[in-house]
């Protein structure tokens, strides 16, 4: 008996395929980090992460740092373009008091709380965050809506 699918019943051979490992361990993209207990933690999805001048920087890290902000009910990150860093955040937040012009004040306080490499370089106060039917946010809207505006 062999490690993985039957190819026969395979629909996506070539994502299967990166999906496995040789001995049939299936890599969900999940990344985790061990707390000194040894307890696992998930920091992020590694289709997510994004690299700013050489750290990694994971948007579900960011996420949870932003919604410690006493106005910010909801926060996605996103890595986009940066001609020096290589890529840097972009927050997109929903706010308690619905104000538009609070995202700099956000920034300031990210920078008071989080290593300079976190700090969204952009914050965009949003009425509501993309989402599907399961209450994920659709990251890649956000991702196309941040590449219109470069554009633009």
């Amino acid at each position: 008996f062999g490690y993985g699918p039957d190819p026969a019943r395979v629909l996506d051979p070539e994502a299967t395929a990166a999906a496995l490992s040789p001995d049939g361990w299936l890599s969900t993209g999940d990344l985790g980090a061990l707390d000194e207990s040894g307890n696992l933690r998930i920091v992020g999805r590694s289709k997510d992460m994004f690299i700013v001048g050489g750290f990694n920087a994971y948007p579900a890290e960011i996420e949870d740092h932003l919604l410690r902000h006493p106005d910010v009910r909801q926060a996605a990150v996103i890595g986009i373009p940066d001609e020096r860093l290589g890529e840097v955040g972009m927050a997109f937040v929903v706010t308690r008091s619905g104000d538009p012009a609070v995202g700099p004040d956000i920034l300031v306080w990210c920078r008071e709380q989080i290593a300079n490499y976190k700090v969204p370089r952009r914050v965009e106060v949003v009425e509501e965050l993309p989402m599907n039917a399961s209450g994920k946010v659709l990251k890649f809207a956000l991702r196309e809506r941040a590449a219109r505006e470069a554009s633009d």
